[in-house]
């Protein structure tokens, strides 16, 4: 059994800091369940254009609001608490802020936290066996 508190992972190896969010990796690759778990707060006015190629994520909206560019078929939708998003299609997309938005995101596979975007907004696949 893992149990873990915001508190803990605040200011750690698992707190990973731009200027545009902030993500607390909850549940992260080295702890073997098939999945990792983020608390992740987007800073509003950012432009953050992400590209999961190698990742499936699941978003779920806790605060805020914000807008989310799908930049395949350039379809816009709000967000808002209580909204999701899957991309399950490994979707280009662009997540714009208007307010503070605090969001909890779900990896699979899971990242390890050493992962960094590259310049097309896209996370390496990095497994433990890579250690």
């Amino acid at each position: 059994m893992i149990v873990r508190t915001l508190d803990e992972i605040t200011d750690t190896d698992r707190d990973v800091k731009t200027a545009n969010w902030r993500s607390k990796r909850i549940v992260l690759g080295g702890d073997r369940v098939g999945f990792s778990v983020h608390e992740t707060t987007l800073y509003p006015g950012a432009v953050n254009d992400f590209w999961y190629a190698n990742h499936i994520e699941a978003v779920f909206v806790i605060d805020g609001e914000g807008e989310l560019l799908n930049k395949e078929t350039g379809e816009t939708h709000k967000l808002g608490p209580g909204s999701m998003y899957l991309l399950d299609g490994h979707e280009r997309h662009q997540l714009r802020p208007i307010t503070r938005m605090r969001t909890f995101c779900v990896f699979n596979p899971p990242v390890t936290g050493r992962e960094v975007h590259d310049e097309n907004g896209v996370y390496p696949l990095i497994t433990e066996e890579d250690r």
